[in-house]
């Protein structure tokens, strides 16, 4: 079973992938990652390295705080 921290992640990337309409494919395209990875991170199936954070943060033009703003564990 997941960590709640991973599940919460998830679903925030999917939250501010979803409000640019990015498909799972765009995103990945942008940040330079695979479009199963983009999915594993939103099904809370990785546990994602701070340097992909922050690939998939530039990708959503985000600062790396806004990712985790509302997260707790």
């Amino acid at each position: 079973m997941p960590q709640e921290i991973l599940v919460q992640f998830g679903k925030k990337v999917r939250h501010e992938r979803r409000k640019q309409r990015l498909s799972q494919e765009q995103l990945a395209e942008k940040a330079g990652l695979h479009r199963t990875y983009i999915g594993m991170i939103e099904r809370a199936e990785k546990n994602i390295t701070l340097e992909n954070i922050n690939k998939i943060c530039k990708a959503l033009d985000l600062d790396l705080s806004a990712i985790f703003k509302g997260l707790h564990d």
